[in-house]
Order: structure tokens, then C-alpha cells, then sequence
């Protein structure tokens, strides 16, 4: 009468394992899809920091180039207003060297 009782715990054993495989499985699966939505959150927000930061640079690398076109303005403008002066004041003193030939 034992041997009868074989194949049957054999064939429940069998459906046993079956199961915890399955479970196992499961758990395999699930654990792969949260590591795979980790990495591509991360992937994500590796992107976007990128983007913000180029955009940063960016936005830093105009902001310097209007500030050199300012400047450049600026330097222009004060550069003109020293060649007027020094055109003015070398019109005073030609002027004051020829009353002073006429002398």
C-alpha cells in the first residue's frame, strides 16, 4: 500500500515545485521590471539634467555676449569722446602756438 502512496506524492511534490517555479518566476519578473523602470528614471533624469544644463550654459553664454557688445559700446562711445577731446585740444594748442608766432 505504500507504493500506491508514491506516485501520488510524486505527482504532488511535482505540482509543488511547479508552483514555487512559478512563484519564483514571478518574483524574477517583478524584481526585473523595477529595476528596468529604475534605470530608465534615471536615464530620464540624467537627460533632463543634461538639457537643463545646456540650457544654462546657454543661456550664460548670451548673457556674456551682451555684456561684450555692451562693453564694446561702451569702449566705442568712450573712445570717441577722447578723440573729440584730443582733436579739441589739439586745435586749442595749434591755435595757441599760431597767436603766438604772431606775437
Amino acid at each position: 500500500m505504500n507504493i500506491s502512496y508514491l506516485p501520488a506524492l510524486a505527482i504532488l511534490s511535482v505540482t509543488g515545485l511547479s508552483a514555487c517555479s512559478e512563484k519564483a518566476a514571478d518574483s524574477v519578473e517583478n524584481a526585473g521590471s523595477a529595476i528596468g523602470n529604475d534605470v530608465s528614471g534615471a536615464a530620464d533624469r540624467a537627460g533632463d539634467r543634461i538639457d537643463n544644463g545646456l540650457d544654462d550654459a546657454g543661456r550664460a553664454i548670451d548673457n556674456g555676449v551682451d555684456r561684450i557688445g555692451a562693453a564694446t559700446d561702451n569702449a566705442a562711445r568712450e573712445a570717441g569722446r577722447e578723440a573729440r577731446e584730443a582733436r579739441r585740444d589739439a586745435g586749442a594748442a595749434m591755435e595757441r602756438a599760431g597767436n603766438d608766432m604772431q606775437r
